[in-house]
């Protein structure tokens, strides 16, 4: 048997195929790629596109050559399996979505003039995704085909956006601050006189508003949480260096210190001595 390992006469894909057919071999593979089924891989293939994700925004150039390959090993792994299956293959993959690429390029690869806004190209693109649906599923409805496992946030928008391609959607921002503080006053009943499922119900609408406010304002959602997210760590991480050059913990500290401190980090990152 040719030792993948350390042959390089196979480079690029083909090496790549014979290593996770050689991982998923019933004799020769590893036991625990060999129990794996999709439904247990699924969770690292969302996993790997985060981490992608997260190196292209921290532009860690020299960590996302290795993500994109974990990334790519993904669909590799799911190919393999498929194909011990009898599903379809990697080379099933790559030409249905040569194909993909193909039809939804009309202006490149066909007759259609390239003479186009960005937006226009959107627009056509998402046109030519609902073709495909309704030829796919005849009776499909608006809203199929986004995916569950998206990011709640995520999902909220592309919902928003497709139910908004048939003109389903506030006409402007105004509505959805008024919508949202609507919202808002609901979950503070909620809170005082409803149940914890309730309350959960109204979090989600308020939620979902806010998805839909950030739509009207072009700004994703998921985008916006993560730098809140980092700005958050980082201040906390400061308020943790001034109470260690103190010699204490947040532990031995108190709301009203971490709140100055918190004030103290905010004033260093906008460039402005803190008052008071």
């Amino acid at each position: 048997m040719t030792d993948i390992s350390t042959t390089s006469s196979d480079t690029g894909i083909p090496r790549l195929l014979a290593i996770m057919a050689r991982l998923r071999d019933p004799a020769t593979g590893c036991p625990w790629d060999i129990e794996q089924t999709f439904a247990t891989i699924a969770p690292y293939t969302v996993e790997e596109a985060h981490e992608v994700a997260d190196a292209i925004e921290r532009q860690a150039w020299d960590e996302l050559k290795g993500e994109l390959g974990d990334l790519l090993f993904q669909t590799v792994y799911h190919s393999q399996m498929a194909s011990e299956a009898g599903l379809f293959t990697f080379a099933d993959v790559t030409e249905a979505i040569s194909a993909k690429m193909i039809a939804r390029h009309p202006h490149v690869f066909g007759t259609q003039s390239r003479d186009k806004t960005a937006a226009q190209q959107t627009a056509d693109w998402e046109a030519q995704k609902a073709a495909e649906r309704g030829a796919a599923t005849p009776a499909a409805r608006i809203l199929d085909g986004i995916a569950l496992s998206l990011p709640a946030l995520t999902r909220a928008l592309k919902l928003q956006n497709r139910a908004a391609r048939v003109g389903f959607d506030w006409p402007s921002t105004a509505e959805v601050l008024d919508k949202l503080t609507e919202e808002a006053a609901e979950l503070v009943e909620a809170r005082d006189t409803l149940t914890q499922t309730e309350i959960t119900e109204e979090m989600g609408d308020l939620l979902f508003v806010m998805a839909n406010l950030a739509r009207h304002l072009k700004v994703d959602p998921e985008a916006a949480l993560r730098a809140a997210n980092q700005k958050f760590t980082r201040r906390f991480q400061r308020i943790e260096d001034w109470l260690a050059q103190a010699g204490k913990t947040p532990a031995d500290s108190d709301l009203a210190e971490m709140d100055a401190l918190w004030n103290r980090a905010k004033h260093e990152e906008k460039g402005a001595a803190p008052t008071g």
